[in-house]
């Protein structure tokens, strides 16, 4: 289900995400409540080193996690098999949304969504956790073409759950800079009047007050910024050692289109 990616890729694009995939607690305890969880990574692209990359960084933390690569295309299926496959850990296989009936407990699926229109979004999160396991995770979302620039939600059988922005904030211009990043689901919603544009609005506000801190570093002053983005109310999750990695994660509460995003997010069990 679905279809092929550009299939651009670059090593450490997605270093970011990874990162976030294996410090955050949530994720680990999907991760250790099977004993043989399996991630799905789907549409890796024309080269699997994304694939490869998230299995290593997957392993370091938790040596008992498998991994398989998902892609439309058969062609780029046989190269990745050919130069990365270490079954059972790495595997590749061809296939889409419905995850070739695999029943993984997480599901990074990135810059995959971003070419298809934001009416389509609810239908491909629901085929994709149909699949995930009881309790398991999807996170879906975008970066830039060397992962400078990251955005993604975080979504559970209970519906989306957070918006996460990663950046490399020592080479930051401003905040809002991520918007070319968003989710589809949230990418043409940076309009005035929706919630994800006042975040970014304040976020941009918050970053130009903390410009005196601009002699200590951009993590400096990405801290800063997330201190006074939660003192003007903001619920920023995480602690701040999360947030010296140019990191701010808020509820999807905060940030949830006002109007034309509806999905039925109870839970439907595989045949």
């Amino acid at each position: 289900m679905g279809a092929p990616t550009r299939g651009t890729t670059n090593p450490n694009r997605l270093r970011r995400v990874d990162r976030w995939l294996t410090g955050t607690p949530e994720v680990g305890r999907v991760l250790r409540a099977t004993p043989d969880p399996l991630v799905v990574d789907l549409g890796y692209g024309a080269s699997p080193v994304t694939t490869v990359e998230l299995a290593t960084r997957l392993r370091a933390a938790h040596p008992d996690v498998r991994v398989l690569g998902l892609e439309l295309d058969p062609e780029r299926v046989a190269r990745a098999e050919a130069a990365a496959a270490d079954p059972p850990r790495l595997e590749f296989r061809r296939g889409g949304f419905e995850l070739a009936g695999s029943r993984p407990v997480l599901v990074r699926a990135f810059n995959v969504l971003r070419q298809y229109p934001e009416a389509d979004v609810p239908a491909a999160w629901r085929a994709m956790l149909d699949r995930i396991a009881p309790g398991g995770l999807l996170v879906e979302g975008t970066c830039d073409e060397i992962g400078r620039r990251c955005a993604w939600v975080t979504v559970g059988h209970d519906g989306p759950r957070t918006l996460t922005l990663a950046v490399k904030a020592t080479v930051l211009d401003r905040p809002g800079a991520v918007a070319e990043r968003l989710p589809k689901v949230l990418i043409h919603r940076n309009v005035p009047g929706e919630p994800v544009h006042r975040l970014l609005s304040i976020l941009d506000d918050c970053w130009a007050a903390a410009a005196p801190l601009r002699p200590f570093g951009g993590r400096a002053r990405w801290v800063a910024t997330v201190r006074l983005l939660a003192e003007r109310g903001w619920p920023v999750l995480g602690r701040p050692a999360r947030w010296r990695l140019g990191e701010l994660t808020v509820p999807w509460s905060t940030v949830a289109p006002l109007s034309g995003f509806h999905m039925n997010f109870t839970f439907r069990r595989p045949e």
